[in-house]
């Protein structure tokens, strides 16, 4: 396994930070900005990435900008479509604007009026309702609604391969927002000062933060060899693999998140910091095909 990125890649990874630096929310304040979630919008439909897998991009690609689109709070639907688009590029389905449906609901689904889901063998679409917010203030979700019109079907091994792509794509997701928490927190520590020094400089400050540091590069490791199992190892290896990243990330992410609510003391627990917001990202992709201890034959710490 090489784990360098290429240099297309880094390019890929660059792009994304940026766009999501440019137009993410800064503050919980720009997460009501209509006119900023247009631009965006405009700009991510653009670039074309959420037909990833359809354009033949790898499982670490997609796992490159939704890594950098949890750790800027990107609010316009990428997850959802990026996984709709994995299932029908084995279909015949045109390639219109599409989120995912898990169990009735469409959990990216801001802007979207058709989903896509999979019962048994079949891929199916399905319309869904208007989205509205819920407890992630980033993405709108909402229920299948109407009759499912069967669009094609798709092998086990392509389904497995698809569940660890999902598995993989969530866990990018989660460890991003994990990322942007500690940069929050990070940030705050070296400007906010009590008794004349930073809170930065004071052992138990730095010391929960230097613990959420080594939970992301743990947290990293795993998941990178998940993305890159998707399409180098067979589909049942590539399952397990993202199962593990999915669970190790999803754990690690909420210490690193309750850490930066800390770090922030009492402006922490307040609507206006952002701290929770990356809390409420990092606890809804969690529940997005949720994995635990008994799904993963290797122990984990």
């Amino acid at each position: 396994m090489d784990v360098r990125l290429t240099a297309e890649q880094h390019q890929l990874r660059d792009a994304a930070a940026k766009l999501a630096e440019d137009l993410g929310p800064a503050s919980v304040a720009d997460l009501d900005d209509s006119e900023r979630v247009t631009r965006l919008e405009k700009t991510v439909s653009a670039t074309g990435w959420r037909a990833l897998r359809r354009d033949g991009a790898s499982g670490v690609e997609v796992a490159l900008v939704a890594e950098e689109f949890g750790r800027g709070l990107v609010d316009v639907p990428f997850l959802g479509a990026v996984l709709a688009d994995d299932l029908l590029r084995h279909t015949d389905g045109e390639a219109v604007p599409v989120t995912i449906v898990v169990d009735g609901l469409a959990p990216d689904a801001r802007g979207m009026r058709r989903g896509i889901t999979v019962s048994g063998e079949s891929v199916l679409a399905v319309d869904v309702a208007e989205a509205a917010s819920g407890p992630d203030l980033t993405r709108f979700s909402a229920a299948a609604s109407g009759a499912r019109v069967n669009i094609g079907s798709i092998t086990f091994d392509q389904y497995t391969c698809w569940h660890a792509l999902a598995l993989t794509a969530t866990a990018a997701d989660i460890l991003g927002a994990a990322r942007g928490a500690l940069d929050l927190a990070t940030e705050y520590a070296k400007l906010r000062q009590q008794y004349g020094r930073t809170i930065g400089s004071y052992q138990a400050v730095a010391h929960m933060l230097a613990e959420s540091l080594a939970m992301i590069a743990g947290s990293t490791s795993v998941l990178w060899y998940a993305a890159w199992a998707i399409d180098e190892l067979t589909p049942a290896e590539a399952l397990q693999a993202s199962r593990v990243a999915k669970l190790y990330c999803a754990r690690a992410a909420k210490a690193v998140c309750e850490n930066s609510i800390q770090v922030h003391g009492g402006i922490g627990n307040t609507w206006d910091c952002l701290a929770h917001v990356y809390l409420r990202r990092v606890l809804v992709s969690t529940g997005l095909w949720p994995v635990t201890l008994r799904e993963i034959n290797i122990g984990l710490s």
